[in-house]
């Protein structure tokens, strides 16, 4: 597994393993235990998911910082990742840590897969 540098990566890697369904249930399965309001159907594009996903993180930031940093602790994204982001621009930063979120969710997903 290379960790992917975009979205459109990771898409490509977790559909060329067949694991978008994998995915899909890890991080509904994360929101359900972060107890943020937001499920994806199975046959949810990975582009309408990303955008859907992206505005509920652009909300929890805004509104609800302390449900955003839950999220991130229950999908365990690296702190070091975040504190490394430019936070000026709030919607820029809601779609890096949604991707850090994914790609998160793609490691767990690709390790239990494989091992």
């Amino acid at each position: 597994m290379h960790k992917p540098a975009t979205f459109q990566d990771l898409i490509a890697e977790v559909e060329a393993l067949d694991l978008y369904q994998k995915l899909l249930v890890q991080l509904n399965k994360d929101l359900l235990l972060a107890n943020i309001n937001l499920q994806f159907e199975d046959d949810v594009t990975p582009q309408l998911m990303f955008e859907a996903f992206q505005e509920v993180v652009f909300h929890l930031i805004r509104e609800k910082f302390n449900d955003y940093l839950n999220l991130l602790y229950i999908v365990d994204v690296p702190e070091r990742d975040i504190k490394k982001l430019d936070g000026s621009d709030v919607f820029q930063l809601s779609k890096t840590v949604t991707f850090l979120i994914l790609k998160r969710e793609w490691q767990k997903v690709w390790y239990k897969a494989h091992y």
